[in-house]
This record gives structure tokens, C-alpha cells and sequence, in this order.
């Protein structure tokens, strides 16, 4: 296996929205794209992986060790040689990879966080830089506004993300939800643990749910018309994550009991919509002329 079938493998495992998300791009930036997002899963899973705080610090600190030499050109990881010759070619700065590895170190660190603001930086590491990169990737001509719109759309999938997993997340002993809105409900960490789902948690599930359709509409508004077709990959991503967020919210918020999902076909049938709408707007005003 050469290493760029290594990265899709793990990009797109296990029924991934992200699989999805690749329709109809150019073949260097489907390897591109999910170089960096082995790269994400890889390092993102060490403190699940590794019960020994120890030993999941010193598996940090190689990858912090590769990434210099990553950027020194002798990469030793199947990654980061599938990495190597993207650095370039789509301008990904090592700042940002260092960042990703920061926000490993928050998961090893801590386990709670007291209020929204906290959990903004973890945010940024662990949704914003990946969507950074991404849309370096697939390429922008408006230099402002469309790292705005990547900056918000990398938050909302990592809100989408820890509140679908929230079950999961406390049998680890993880809470993403802050803890001042959590007291505002009237919800405890034990609470996340339960068999079925409280209307306590589920009105604070909602809640939560609401600020994710807030960054929707934010990353929407910040994205310029210029660029839209050009960023498919993050906007199939959110249209993915808002369907499956809808079918969430009409099952009442029932995160404890049970796993909604969209199966594969849905996912499928939703990408292709988008990209057919998308490029059916794009020619539009041409055809108007």
C-alpha cells in the first residue's frame, strides 16, 4: 500500500462524512486533503489509544519530533511522506500542524471545561486549523473572508461532533459542554452517563444544538459567492452534519440512548444534490448575460 492509499484508508473509514465530501474534486486535492486528515486521526486518537499518560506523552512528542522533520524534508511516517510533497504545492504552513498537536496535548490535560470562552482555543485547534487547511487545499481568491467562513465552519463540525459523541465522550471521562451551561440546566456529568436522556439534557442538548445552527449561518454569511464552488469540500461537510443534526433534533435529542446516523446512500445522494445545485448556480449568471 503507497502511502496516499494509507491516508484515504483512514480518511474515509468507517462510513465517514468525509469520504462524501471529496466528490468531484481534482485527484491532488483529494490526496491532499486527506493526507492532512490521516494526519488529524492519527495524532487526534493517541489519548484514546494510550491509557498511560506516559506513553501517550511520548507518542506526542515523536509526532511533534516528525513534523520537524517533516519540514526538513525526511519525513519517516507514512503521513507525513504522503504530506511532504503537498507542503508546497498547496502553501500548509507548519504552524498549523503544530497547532493540531497542541490540541491533542488539551485532550491529555483536561477533562472539563468551566464556560464557552475556555472551550474556544480547543475549538480552534481541533475544528478551525483542520478547516484552515482544508480550504488552503481547495483554494480561495477572496483572502479575508473566505478563512472566516473556514474559521467558523471548523467550529461548528467540531460542536456537531462533540455533541453527537457526548455519550461516548463521558464514559471516557470527557465533558465538552461547559460546565456553566450545564449547571444553567440543571445537568451534572453523571447525568451524560445515563441509559436514557433526561428533558433536562435533552433541553440542553437543544441548546447546544442551536449555537451550531448560529455558526451555520455565520460561515455562510462570511463566505463570498466567488468562492463557493471552490470550497465544496467544507460546505458538503456542513450539509452533512445540519441533516443529520435535523434528524437529531426530531428524535428529541436522544444522544444517551441511542446512535442516529445517515446511511452511506443518503450521504451520497445529499453530496451529489449539493454539487449539482452548486454548479447549476455557478453557470447561471453566465447563461444570464
Amino acid at each position: 500500500m503507497n502511502t496516499d492509499d494509507y491516508c484515504y484508508d483512514l480518511a474515509t473509514g468507517r462510513g465517514a462524512d468525509f469520504r462524501y465530501s471529496l466528490l468531484g474534486l481534482p485527484i491532488p486535492q483529494r490526496q491532499a486533503l486527506a493526507a492532512v486528515q490521516a494526519f488529524y486521526l492519527e495524532t487526534t486518537r493517541i489519548p484514546q489509544e494510550c491509557h498511560d499518560p506516559g506513553v501517550a506523552r511520548t507518542k506526542l512528542d515523536w509526532w511533534r519530533a516528525e513534523l520537524g522533520r517533516l519540514f526538513e524534508g525526511t519525513p519517516q511516517h507514512p503521513i507525513t511522506r504522503a504530506l511532504q510533497p503537498r507542503l508546497v504545492a498547496f502553501n500548509l504552513p507548519e504552524e498549523y500542524f503544530r497547532e493540531i498537536l497542541d490540541g491533542v496535548a488539551m485532550d491529555m490535560d483536561y477533562d472539563a471545561y468551566s464556560s464557552f470562552t475556555e472551550l474556544t482555543l480547543y475549538l480552534h485547534r481541533h475544528g478551525s486549523i483542520p478547516a484552515l487547511l482544508a480550504a488552503e487545499i481547495t483554494g480561495y481568491q477572496d483572502r479575508r473572508a473566505t478563512p472566516r467562513f473556514a474559521h467558523e465552519a471548523g467550529v461548528l463540525l467540531q460542536l456537531f461532533n462533540r455533541l453527537r459523541e457526548v455519550h461516548d465522550h463521558a464514559q471516557q471521562g470527557h465533558c465538552y459542554l461547559p460546565e456553566d451551561e450545564m449547571q444553567c440546566f440543571g445537568v451534572s456529568p453523571g447525568d451524560l452517563l445515563a441509559a436514557q436522556t433526561s428533558d433536562r439534557v435533552r433541553q440542553l442538548f437543544a441548546f447546544q444544538a442551536e449555537r451550531i445552527r448560529d455558526y451555520y449561518r455565520r460561515a455562510l454569511e462570511f463566505l463570498p459567492e466567488t468562492d463557493r464552488l471552490a470550497q465544496s469540500h467544507l460546505l458538503i461537510r456542513l450539509e452533512l452534519a445540519m441533516a443529520l443534526l435535523a434528524e437529531i433534533a426530531a428524535e428529541d435529542y436522544r444522544l444517551l440512548e441511542q446512535q442516529t446516523r445517515l446511511t452511506p446512500l443518503r450521504k451520497l445522494w445529499l453530496a451529489w444534490q449539493w454539487r449539482r445545485r452548486e454548479h447549476r448556480r455557478y453557470r447561471q449568471p453566465a447563461a444570464t448575460q
